[in-house]
């Protein structure tokens, strides 16, 4: 079911021009609307892209439709978008929200971490896994990520005591399918973190499993689900379109080894310690 926006807590950086919404569940949801300046297909992108990380094991924020009242509206004049120097109004409706980690006042997030931190992120790791989901969906944006601190249980055996250290979520995933395009690239650089030493230890494709193998192995039951869920709206008009596309994705999967490996022949080669070169 939706949830309803409630208060604006402040505008968000980024051609989506999101906004950062409390919303009556309690959580905060950084919102991209169904008339925003990159195009209502991205709406559609962002909520396919989610589902399939949940199942691929990828962490990536709790997402939610998120209500849009005229009553919200009137009562959050600053909720709005820009197209050069005028004001466009937002819709009333159904639009993506992407969960805020923790509480706005408490949690910290970042977009950037120094090179001494970023190794010692808890789960950074899974920006491999990232990378094979980003070539798989043709993400024609680089991968997005954002790190705050939470608590994660030392290594070591099951019920290890637990430590406050940075953990990383994968976010803005709009421009999967080459945003309101609808189509595949296949640039060499296309989907890398710009932080390349995220990827230093790469050996070959072994680094990217188990993400590699599921999504090889990618049920179609999975697929189904993520769109029987995705509001109508966001794809109005363009529902057989849609169906192609993510026919043509689940054709894609076999060549996703492929297309990591072909990162190789960018102008720098992101995967210094590859064997076999």
């Amino acid at each position: 079911m939706p949830v309803d926006a409630l208060r604006l807590i402040r505008k968000m950086r980024g051609g989506a021009q999101a906004h950062l919404l409390e919303c009556a569940d309690g959580h905060a949801y950084v919102v991209k609307f169904l008339n925003n300046p990159q195009h209502r297909r991205i709406l559609a992108n962002e909520w396919i892209s989610s589902a399939f990380l949940r199942y691929l094991g990828l962490s990536t924020p709790e997402v939610a439709v998120v209500n849009v009242t005229p009553e919200f509206l009137d009562a959050n004049p600053e909720v709005f978008l820009q197209a050069g120097k005028e004001r466009v109004a937002v819709l009333p409706g159904w639009h993506f929200g992407s969960r805020y980690p923790g509480e706005v006042a408490r949690t910290v997030v970042y977009d950037f971490l120094p090179d001494a931190l970023l190794p010692k992120v808890a789960n950074i790791g899974e920006l491999l896994g990232m990378l094979a989901f980003d070539k798989w969906m043709g993400n024609a944006d680089s991968r997005q990520a954002i790190f705050f601190r939470a608590r994660v249980s030392e290594l070591g055996p099951v019920g290890a005591p637990e430590r406050l250290g940075f953990v990383a979520q994968m976010v803005d995933n709009g421009y999967a399918f080459e945003g309101p395009h609808w189509r595949f690239g296949e640039s060499a650089i296309q989907g890398l973190y710009f932080r390349l030493l995220v990827y230093e230890n790469v050996t070959g494709l072994d680094s990217f499993e188990p993400w590699l193998g599921r999504i090889r192995n990618f049920p179609d039951a999975v697929v189904d689900q993520a769109l029987k869920s995705l509001p109508r709206t966001w794809i109005e008009g363009d529902e057989e379109a849609f169906e192609r596309l993510l026919t043509q994705l689940m054709r894609r999967r076999a060549r996703v080894a492929d297309l990591i490996e072909a990162c190789r022949s960018a102008r720098s080669d992101p995967f210094p310690a590859w064997k076999g070169k």
